[in-house]
């Protein structure tokens, strides 16, 4: 069930036809954060939360890979869009890019705490090895799907300040930067979608997409939980304790999984897109201090080899 190439005439019908309901004002502007010299001085940096930290740690070991998959998914499809999702889909390219950099980094500053997490990584990779030897549809809706997960618990940790409450600053500060840009980004992967699958029935690409997060949503909680029972053990937190605060944490008290349910239910309605919540509100709330690192238009117009290539070789 590969998708066919888009033509040339036909991308030119995609707004008008396919309702996305990404804001004709949106830009997408990457910022060029750079945070390797954050070291992480405790463990527990949320707050002194095993708990709170653990469940970060464990996601950002997800991103270098993850991401550069993403870079990679929509690249196939970035000559059958229109122009303006052509550009989105380069910006993108260039968060994400940014992104996979940083939180390497921060992943190295996590293996200086002397956490072991071979593991994960080893989990990820097996993951994204698996949707890579699918057809080039099923790593556009895998990254539609995760792109959706990413970017409500985005807007979950900047509408929330608790997560972040007595945080170390550094970390603080890199985590609302990548979670403002993963909002902006939101609509990219499922216009891309929309568009090159224009010529399915309505219920088959419902059907393939709500398929596919159903999927995606089990293994990425089961996955995570694994990811942050391993980190807890390394803490010396185990067996019933470790259980019993990860259920407390993710769905009774900060509750990033319980907070974020309905919004990821709101994926399986028809007709859905991610813009059909305008939260840019959330953007300029978390950017403020990231305006001097927004990088020049034309930089962002076009991909940049330096980093993609460079993340290649250390992810």
């Amino acid at each position: 069930m590969d998708i066919a190439p888009a033509s040339a005439g036909a991308a030119t019908d995609f707004d008008a036809s396919h309702n996305s309901a990404t804001p004709a004002d949106l830009r997408i502007r990457p910022r060029n954060r750079n945070f390797a010299s954050a070291v992480i001085n405790r463990r527990r940096w949320v707050g002194g939360d095993p708990f709170a930290s653990a469940f970060f740690n464990a996601l950002s070991v997800t991103f270098p890979e993850g991401e550069l998959f993403f870079i990679d998914s929509l690249k196939q499809f970035r000559k059958r869009v229109p122009p303006k999702l052509q550009q989105e889909i380069r910006a993108f390219i260039q968060q994400e890019a940014i992104h996979s950099r940083e939180h390497h980094c921060f992943n190295e500053h996590l293996k200086d705490c002397d956490f072991d997490i071979s593991r994960l990584e080893a989990t990820i990779a097996s993951v994204v090895d698996g949707i890579r030897a699918r057809p080039e549809h099923a790593h556009l809706v895998a990254t539609m799907c995760i792109e959706h997960i990413t970017a409500i618990l985005a807007a979950e940790v900047i509408a929330n300040p608790r997560h972040f409450e007595h945080a170390d600053e550094q970390q603080r500060k890199l985590w609302l930067w990548h979670a403002s840009e993963e909002i902006e980004h939101k609509g990219v992967a499922f216009d891309t979608w929309l568009h090159v699958t224009r010529d399915w029935s309505p219920l088959k690409s419902w059907l393939v997409r709500c398929s596919f997060m159903a999927k995606i949503a089990i293994g990425f909680t089961k996955n995570r939980a694994k990811g942050v029972l391993d980190l807890l053990r390394q803490d010396g937190i185990s067996g019933p304790r470790a259980w019993f605060g990860l259920a407390h944490y993710a769905l009774l008290g900060k509750a990033p999984f319980r907070r974020t349910l309905w919004p990821l239910l709101q994926f399986f309605k028809p007709g859905f897109h991610p813009w059909d919540i305008d939260d840019r509100p959330l953007i300029r709330l978390a950017e403020s201090e990231y305006e001097a690192a927004i990088m020049v238009e034309e930089d962002a117009g076009s991909d940049s080899p330096p980093i993609t290539e460079g993340l290649r070789k250390v992810a």
